[in-house]
């Protein structure tokens, strides 16, 4: 009966595969390869967001992950994330996210956030976590805006992408700032354009450049983590990429520094992954952890900058000390 219950609350919550398709999301195809790479990031998101959907207790949703190719297996714990953070924010939800942060997840802990960014999309506002570390972390909880802005582009594109629509007071998270809250789901919804673009970087660059200029910077860096992180995209294209984003190269190269330390984090690290910093932001995987982890420390600053602002300012500033180094 158990079993039962669980495979039914599975389907009724878990969108349908068809909604990953490139043709059905009417986003731009390469080629073949890219698509399969993108559309497969789609699908283990849904996998891993099924597996938190269906199981008993988190521990049981992850050793199901631990089975995701090593490539998306990052995909399908932020799928989790999305997947438990729903089912904490229904009538008699449990504490779901933060036993499952006690796990493996902890190693994914960049992506769980960015998970429960889509929960805030798909759940009512007064179902919103309003305590615990998703709302008052005052670096990580940034991040779950961020998936909030993917989700917004990757299922509302005409409106967030083609149409430049902009979340403005966003209410979330209550001690604010609103203002940044605008820019942090910017970011989001220029990861969500390498997807929309398929990878293909004249598109990606393009469909942000129609953006206003005070956005740009925000959606280029979105879209250096997401070059960085799902890849898709040979190192001539990353190339036309950096060409593109112009006076934005230093969000860009914080993007990718973002996604390396999150490949590096979980153990995740793939030959495009470090393709992808060697060009974009000029280290190692390994390197960009250790880099953002020393600025993480440092991120302390004015009190009317939010202390995840900090951090990727500092990221840059480090950054452009490397290249200045004798």
């Amino acid at each position: 009966m158990d079993l039962g219950w669980r495979a039914l609350r599975r389907r009724i919550l878990t969108p349908s595969m068809k909604e990953t398709k490139l043709s059905v999301r009417g986003f731009h195809v390469k080629d073949a390869v890219a698509r399969t790479m993108l559309e497969t990031t789609g699908e283990s998101f849904l996998t891993g967001y099924a597996y938190a959907a269906e199981a008993r207790h988190p521990a049981e949703a992850e050793e199901r992950l631990e089975t995701v190719p090593r490539q998306y297996r990052g995909f399908a714990y932020e799928g989790a994330g999305m997947g438990f953070a729903i089912r904490d924010g229904l009538p008699f939800g449990g504490s779901y996210v933060s036993r499952f942060l006690e796990g493996r997840a902890q190693d994914h802990i960049y992506m769980v956030y960015v998970g429960i960014g889509w929960a805030l999309a798909r759940l009512p506002r007064f179902r919103w976590p309003n305590g615990g570390a998703a709302a008052t972390d005052p670096l990580l909880r940034w991040l779950v805006l961020d998936g909030y802005g993917f989700h917004q582009a990757f299922f509302h594109t005409d409106r967030y992408v083609r149409e430049q629509y902009r979340e403005r007071n966003f209410p979330w998270p209550a001690a604010g700032p609103s203002w940044y809250a605008d820019r942090v789901i910017d970011q989001g919804i220029g990861r969500a354009i390498w997807f929309v673009g398929g990878a293909d970087p004249t598109v990606a660059a393009d469909l942000i450049d129609a953006f206003d200029e005070s956005r740009r910077s925000d959606l280029y860096c979105g879209a250096g983590l997401a070059a960085t992180y799902a890849g898709a995209a040979g190192e001539a294209e990353l190339g036309v990429l950096l060409q593109r984003s112009g006076k934005h190269r230093p969000q860009v190269a914080q993007g990718s520094v973002f996604a390396g330390t999150a490949r590096f984090r979980a153990d995740l690290v793939m030959p495009h992954t470090t393709a992808a910093t060697r060009l974009l932001c000029g280290v190692t995987p390994e390197q960009a952890s250790g880099l953002a982890e020393a600025a993480r420390l440092e991120s302390v600053g004015p009190a009317e900058v939010p202390a995840y602002e900090v951090w990727r300012r500092r990221i840059v500033a480090r950054l452009t000390d490397l290249k200045t180094a004798p």
